[in-house]
């Protein structure tokens, strides 16, 4: 499978979870909230695994200019996003537990914004699709 498909694939299934989140807020319905806020923290958690071990490693290797400096800010937003999804796990106050999963769900999109417009247009450019399926078949085997 083509790593950029994989990856846009996991950014459209969370994008789905935030929008379900937002309507569940929307309701407050803090049953539902909580319930979807675990399956966003699942799938964010093995997406920034998979790219923090296997494609943003991968990306590097290609030396492009500017990609470097890219991934390396895709690093530091995946640990704002983790430390954000360590704090919301301990919340009671659902006022502040909405909060931060609003900054946490802006974080995100952010990240998966810039990575569909600046990362992959550039691989696309730069990494052949035999590359690009063999990446993405490592990314799947590490789901």
């Amino acid at each position: 499978m083509d790593a950029i498909e994989l990856l846009t694939g996991d950014h459209d299934e969370v994008r789905r979870l935030f929008d379900q989140f937002r309507s569940a807020s929307d309701a407050d319905n803090e049953d539902q909230e909580r319930e979807l806020q675990r399956q966003i923290f699942v799938e964010l958690e093995t997406h920034t695994r998979i790219e923090e071990d296997v494609f943003y490693p991968a990306v590097k290797e290609l030396g492009v200019d500017g990609l470097t400096e890219t991934v390396a800010e895709g690093i530091q937003e995946h640990h704002v996003v983790k430390v954000l999804m360590r704090e919301i796990e301990d919340l009671s106050d659902h006022s502040v537990f909405k909060a931060k999963m609003t900054v946490l769900i802006e974080n995100v999109e952010h990240h998966a914004e810039e990575e569909e417009s600046d990362i992959f247009p550039q691989l696309r450019e730069h990494m052949g699709q035999e590359r690009l399926d063999e990446l993405g078949d490592q990314l799947a085997a590490a789901k």
